[in-house]
């Protein structure tokens, strides 16, 4: 069986690897160079396992003022007809049933998820700065810590343990805390998060796949269509040239409902821009990831260095302000945490990314209507956190098909 894989970002290469281990003759391809120069490229590190809260929920409705007035440093918003529709749908998701259920939804595959990478990780040989790091969460209001309560009890009866720490035991766990300026109140805590370098995961294991024969890449070709023949997906046009299979799998995250559009399909993706600064570490710097909950800010000691990454900018596939918004992340960090790392350094490596949002924060794996075509794609923030368990289910579905 051969399947095509349209994407080389950590979903796509992750795919891949599962549908090859199942027997299947396998084909990435992606219009770039190589592997991972899309969000996957330089995200937040984080394997937040524990972190999968909706997104949508009632708070945010009281929000939404706020936020549409550019009250929060950490978002902005480009109003259009496409982000309008989809924030309809999304405003149909803040609601207490709903956040709970989306919540739990995301939670029980991102601990699948942790299951699976150990498992990968014992067949790897090679390294990707992994590392079982631990994540604190920092509150700075009242309603923070009530709605973090709340939410680690949830997760506790299902099997998720978190813990709510003051701030002095938040600084027994991560003694770097003392010298930030949050105005924190308390902290989540998960021992067993853990951090790792997606990209350079994603260079060794295409280089691991290749080398054993299962998978090829084909890059430089950009997917211009789907063919669809006999009401089946039969391959794609990529490049030149006609590609055919037996499957398709679309995981190209943000873009991925451009390409279905085409098929016939609608998929409720809208791009959330982020941002990420990679600096050198600095004389107090966590070793436990952070996550400024209020400021959309986290920090993770990742490969020797500090990656700072955030915010969430609703402005479609723009790209223009990437270099203030950049310089902004960089400010905002060094004034919250001016020993954490070198704010002086020439090149930040500034980076930005577009996460593929859906509204009620549940990526779309497996099969769509269209027989042959699947997709892998729409985890928002978590694509990094999902990869391991996502992949695993979307081959599952193509085999079973066949």
């Amino acid at each position: 069986m051969h399947v095509l894989v349209l994407g080389a970002g950590v979903a796509g290469v992750t795919t891949a690897y599962y549908l090859s281990a199942r027997g299947c003759r396998v084909t990435v391809v992606d219009g770039a160079p190589g592997v991972g120069t899309g969000a996957s490229f330089a995200n937040g590190g984080q394997l937040s396992y524990s972190f999968t809260d909706a997104l949508a929920k009632p708070g945010f409705i009281a929000a939404l003022p706020g936020l549409m007035l550019g009250r929060d440093r950490g978002l902005q918003v480009d109003m259009d007809a496409s982000l309008i529709a989809w924030g309809l749908r999304f405003l149909q998701q803040c609601t207490r049933r709903h956040a709970r259920d989306n919540t739990l939804a995301v939670l029980k595959l991102a601990l699948r998820s942790a299951e699976h990478m150990e498992a990968l990780r014992a067949q790897l040989p090679f390294d990707f700065s992994f590392r079982k790091a631990g994540k604190l969460v920092m509150l700075r209001t009242e309603n923070e810590l009530r709605a973090a309560r709340e939410s680690s009890e949830l997760k506790r009866q299902h099997g998720c343990i978190t813990r709510i720490l003051s701030i002095d035991e938040a600084i027994d766990v991560e003694p770097a805390i003392a010298n930030m300026r949050g105005e924190w109140i308390a902290a989540v805590y998960s021992q067993t998060d853990e951090v790792a370098d997606s990209y350079a995961f994603l260079l060794g294991l295409k280089d691991w796949l290749e080398a054993r024969g299962d998978v090829t890449f084909r890059f430089n070709a950009p997917v211009k269509d789907i063919v669809v023949e006999d009401h089946r997906a039969r391959g794609v046009l990529a490049g030149d040239e006609r590609i055919d299979a037996d499957a398709v799998i679309v995981c190209l995250g943000a873009w991925s409902p451009v390409l279905l559009r085409r098929a016939g399909l609608k998929l409720p993706i809208y791009p959330v821009r982020g941002y990420s600064v990679t600096l050198p570490l600095g004389a107090s710097s966590p070793a436990v990831s952070i996550t400024a909950l209020a400021d959309r800010m986290l920090f993770c000691r990742i490969n020797g260095f500090l990656r700072i990454s955030g915010f969430a900018d609703f402005r479609g596939f723009r790209t223009d302000a990437d270099s203030q918004r950049s310089r902004t992340l960089i400010d905002a960090a060094a004034r919250m945490a001016p020993m954490a790392a070198d704010f002086a350094v020439d090149d930040p490596r500034p980076w930005g990314g577009l996460r593929p949002m859906t509204p009620d924060g549940r990526p779309r794996i497996g099969a769509t209507s269209v027989p042959g075509l699947f997709t892998n794609t729409g985890h928002g923030m978590l694509g990094w956190t999902l990869a391991c368990a996502s992949a695993f289910d979307a081959a599952e579905a193509v085999v079973r098909s066949h």
